[in-house]
Order: C-alpha cells, then sequence, then structure tokens
C-alpha cells in the first residue's frame, strides 16, 4: 500500500507487469504440455481399440500401420463408415449448435484475441478421434488450438494488454506443437517464424519456455520418443546433386498440393450435406484401406517406410496419388485437421520416386536419405516455412547434421519454384501465410 501525494488515501499498487507475463508464460507451457499429452494419449487409445492392437504398443513408433495392417480389411472399411459418421455429425453439430469458431489467425489479429474454449475443445477432440480412426489430416492442429484457447483465458484472467496477449496466444499454439511432437525447438522456431514473423527478444523468450515447458511436461506421459526412427544414412555427391536437380520439383508439386487442398476447404459444407459427404467420403477411404493400409492416419505410417526403405517406386507412387486425393476429398467433405505430417509424408513418398529414378543414373544414396530431404523439402514450400521445416525434419528423423547441405539446397529450390508458380501460373494467387490449419488461409 502507499499514499498518494495529493491525497491521504491509501491506493494500492498495481501487479507487476513482469510478473504477469512470467506466470501467464509457465501457466501456457505446462496447460499446453498437459492438454497435448492427454490428447495424444487419446488417440492412442482410440487407435487401440478400433483396430485392436496390443495396448503395449500404444506409443511405439509404427504401432498405427502395424495395428491397422494386422486389422481384417472388413474391420478397417468399418472403422473409417465410423470415422465418417462422427466427423460428420460432429461437425455439423458444432456448426450448427456450437459457438463460432475462431481461428489461431483470427484471434492473432483480434484487438480481443480470445477463442471460446467450449467449441474450440470440441473441435480438437473431433480432429484426435477421427484422426486416430483413420482420417489422413493431421493431428497437429487440435493441440495447437487447446494451447492457443488456454493462452487466451490466461491472458485475460492476468490483465494483460493486447499486444502480451496476442503473443500468448501464438506461444500457446507453438507449445501444442512442442508438446505432441516432442519437438522444442521446433515449436518455439514455429511462432517466431510462421505465427508472429519475429525473433525480437520479448518474443523469443515466452516462446522458448513455453516450447520447452510443455515438451517436458508432456514426456512424462508420452515418453522421450521421436516421431521417425531412421536408419544410418550418409551423405555423398549423388544425394547432394539430387537435392539440386529435383528441390524445385518439390516445390512445384507443393504449389499445387496447396491450391488443390485449398479449393477443397473453401468448397467444404456446413449445412445438412457435411454429414452425407462425410460418410460417403470416409466410407470410400475404407474400401481403399482394404487394399492399401498405409493410407490410413496422418501420414507417419507410409513416411516410416520411406524414411526405411520399404518402399518400391510403384508402391509409393499408388500412395502418393491417393493420399493427395483422399486428402482433398476429405477436406471437401468438410473433414478438418492439419496438413503438416501429411505434407511431410507427401514429400517423402515423392522422394522415393524421384530417388528410385535417380539412382538409376546415378547410384549411391539410400532411399530414406532421398526421403528426408524430400519430405523437408515439401514441408517448407507448402506451409512457407523453411526455417521451421528443417528444424522439424531435425527433430523429427534425428538424422545428421551433415545432411543440412542437402536439405538447405533442397528446400531453396522448392521455395524458388513454389513462388514462381504462384506469380506465373494463370488464375493462381499467390498463398504465402497460409498454412492448412483449419480453413483458408487461418491457422
Amino acid at each position: 500500500m502507499s499514499v498518494n501525494a495529493t491525497s491521504p488515501v491509501p491506493v494500492r499498487r498495481a501487479h507487476s507487469p513482469f510478473m504477469a507475463v512470467a506466470a501467464v508464460t509457465l501457466l501456457t507451457g505446462l496447460g499446453a504440455g498437459i492438454g497435448g499429452m492427454l490428447l495424444a494419449l487419446l488417440l492412442h487409445g482410440i487407435q487401440h481399440v478400433a483396430y485392436g492392437y496390443s495396448v503395449s504398443h500404444v506409443v511405439s513408433a509404427a504401432s498405427f500401420l502395424d495395428g491397422v495392417s494386422d486389422a481384417s480389411p472388413q474391420r478397417r472399411a468399418m472403422v473409417l463408415t465410423l470415422c465418417g459418421l462422427v466427423a460428420g455429425l460432429g461437425w455439423w453439430a458444432l456448426y450448427r449448435y456450437g459457438r463460432p469458431l475462431v481461428s489461431i489467425r483470427a484471434a492473432l489479429k483480434s484487438d480481443d484475441p480470445q477463442m471460446p474454449l467450449m467449441s474450440t475443445t470440441i473441435h480438437a477432440l473431433l480432429q484426435i478421434v477421427t484422426v486416430a480412426l483413420g482420417s489422413p489430416l493431421g493431428r497437429e492442429v487440435a493441440p495447437r488450438e487447446i494451447g492457443s484457447a488456454l493462452a487466451g483465458w490466461l491472458s485475460r484472467r492476468a490483465g494483460l494488454s493486447v499486444a502480451q496477449s496476442r503473443i500468448m496466444v501464438a506461444c500457446g499454439a507453438g507449445a501444442g506443437l512442442a508438446a505432441v511432437y516432442n519437438v522444442p525447438l521446433g515449436g518455439a522456431v514455429f511462432v517466431l517464424e510462421v505465427l508472429l514473423g519475429t525473433f525480437g527478444w520479448s518474443v523469443l523468450v515466452p516462446a522458448v519456455v513455453t516450447s520447452t515447458v510443455a515438451a517436458l511436461v508432456a514426456r512424462l506421459g508420452l515418453g522421450n520418443e521421436f516421431q521417425y526412427l531412421t536408419p544410418a544414412m550418409t551423405l555423398n555427391a549423388s544425394l547432394t546433386v539430387w537435392s539440386i536437380v529435383c528441390g524445385p520439383v518439390f516445390g512445384a508439386v507443393a504449389w499445387w498440393f496447396v491450391e488443390l487442398t485449398k479449393r477443397s476447404r473453401a468448397a467444404a459444407p456446413k449445412d445438412w450435406r457435411l454429414p452425407v459427404l462425410s460418410l460417403l467420403n470416409f466410407a470410400m477411404i475404407g474400401m481403399l484401406a482394404m487394399y492399401f493400409p498405409q493410407l490410413l492416419g496422418n501420414g507417419k505410417g507410409p513416411a516410416s517406410l520411406a524414411f526405411d526403405g520399404g518402399l518400391s517406386i510403384s508402391l509409393a507412387a499408388t500412395l502418393l496419388v491417393l493420399r493427395v486425393a483422399i486428402t482433398a476429398s476429405s477436406l471437401r467433405a468438410g473433414a478438418e485437421g492439419g496438413l503438416l505430417t501429411p505434407g511431410f509424408a507427401n514429400g517423402a513418398l515423392l522422394a522415393i520416386v524421384l530417388g528410385g529414378l535417380w539412382t538409376l543414373v546415378w547410384p549411391g544414396a539410400s532411399p530414406g536419405a532421398f526421403a528426408v530431404v524430400g519430405a523437408t523439402a515439401f514441408l517448407a514450400a507448402s506451409m512457407q516455412m523453411p526455417i521451421t521445416a528443417v528444424v522439424l525434419a531435425f527433430e523429427f528423423t534425428r538424422v545428421s547434421q551433415e545432411f543440412l547441405i542437402p536439405i538447405l539446397f533442397a528446400v531453396g529450390g522448392a521455395l524458388l519454384a513454389f513462388q514462381a508458380c504462384a506469380k506465373w501460373v494463370p488464375a493462381a494467387k499467390p498463398v504465402r501465410g497460409w498454412f492448412g490449419c483449419g480453413g483458408v488461409n487461418k491457422v
């Protein structure tokens, strides 16, 4: 308490802005970590029940692909039909009866950066449940939304300014990504490069702290696992030259993929057609999964096969075409989810095709090495986040740092080709800043 110089009435001191920001930072990291951990455990649990594989393998790297492959073809079709019902009825009911959703991008632009807690939570849970049942979309948006919604609520309770609240909402999204994929540096860089576009200290410190805390907390339930197991690989001249030659190919294909998915999302219904289209779409995917179980899920399975060298050129090409088709059709039907891991898988599959053809002329590089480089280049171009993509690739796979050279060559070529396509292809519009997360031009 203190006394005003002109009045004897005691005046209460305002709380410290630094302490308020510090408290919200720590609580956001803690909450995002718990949320990401619980969402991941829910996803693995649903996968186990739906496809009936051993609960002891719930968090192993290849458990989902092994589980769906061991399940009968009829079971796969039935589970995907159920996925269509859940997706269609769930999102239709949310749009009809829930509060309007606010994307992370919209919250960051708002003077009141809040996201409705109940609607956002339901939206996130629907994504997790449908991906667990076999939807080809990514699961990374759900923990980001939970982290951002929590950060916005905490910021309001702590009385933070609008600018501070926006930073915390972005940090909540990065922390959710860090928690669910065990990528603390990737989560922080995602905030800095993609969401806020600055590496200033006022953003850098909370971004690093929230993502680190979230990743550490999530490890309590998920373990210190990384996403993809890769065999020992070495760098050679063949791979380096290939990355220079084929980098632009990944950028051009990534541009086409972005345009396809953007238009599919824009045309998605929110009325009575959503349940109908969703059921038809996932029933079709279920029929395809009877013959290609690798199609199910967010793309982690086929990407893992690509890194292990377990795919032929023909099978990789088939899976690539089918995965792109079912990703677009799922978005068109009204399903929601991310495109980070699907894009990473697409790049790996395309790399197996291009790399396999390359080895006919210049052998020496392993299929897995092609896949790591191609996956990173495709992700960097499709989501327009080169630094984040490179960091995520190394945290996902833990490959040697010597792969930084071909990866950077491929990423640079992919970005140039993507921007060239966005500028020169007729009727195309640049999509810089579009990240495939919850709607057109939304994060």
